[in-house]
């Protein structure tokens, strides 16, 4: 999940600037205020996932959705000032999502093998954008800015769907328990 995420979906600055630019027509000031928009999304979604008590992956399934039908609706916003506010939400979801996904795989990890697999997290998490960021940039330039969101808003949405099978298999009759349901 964190991967399709971090690949095509993690991509702000292109996003913004290409937006900005190229269909708001704004200026270096105005592209900063957007930067802010979804900074302040950033540290509203941490302070929402501190404040939870465990992640679940029915949590970060909603987040993942959630982060898709914000990207998408941000790619539609016919103005500067909605745009903002759709980046506020798609800082919300990511930072949920993102830092949701790192508790789960931190308490449900051995503690012996911890800092291996949080390396293991910050490398698909870190090394998916660099993948993905020429990609989603091809798009913004051959498609439009509003398309390579589109890309960042399928990328949640398969990383939901990918959740939402995961869990249907451990639901089935004799399955193992699932890792985070609770």
């Amino acid at each position: 999940m964190l991967f399709l995420v971090g690949t095509f979906g993690l991509n702000f600055p292109i996003f913004i600037s290409t937006m900005a630019v190229t269909v708001f027509h704004a200026g270096a000031g105005q592209f900063g205020l957007l930067t802010s928009m979804m900074a302040a999304g950033s540290v509203t979604g941490a302070l929402m996932a501190a404040a939870r008590a465990k992640p679940t992956i029915p949590v970060l399934a909603a987040g993942a959705a959630t982060f898709g039908v914000a990207c998408a609706l941000a790619a539609m916003m016919p103005s500067y000032a909605l745009f903002g506010l759709a980046l506020f939400v798609v800082g919300v979801t990511a930072q949920t999502l993102t830092t949701s996904t790192n508790s789960l795989v931190q308490t449900s990890t051995e503690p012996g093998m911890r800092g291996r697999i949080i390396a293991i997290l910050l490398a698909i998490t870190l090394g998916g954008t660099p993948i993905g960021a020429p990609i989603v940039g091809w798009v913004a330039d051959t498609f439009g800015p509003r398309w390579a969101l589109c890309v960042a808003a399928a990328a949640g949405l398969l990383a939901a769907a990918a959740a939402l099978i995961y869990l249907m298999k451990q639901r089935r009759p004799g399955a193992e328990a699932s890792l985070g349901q609770g």
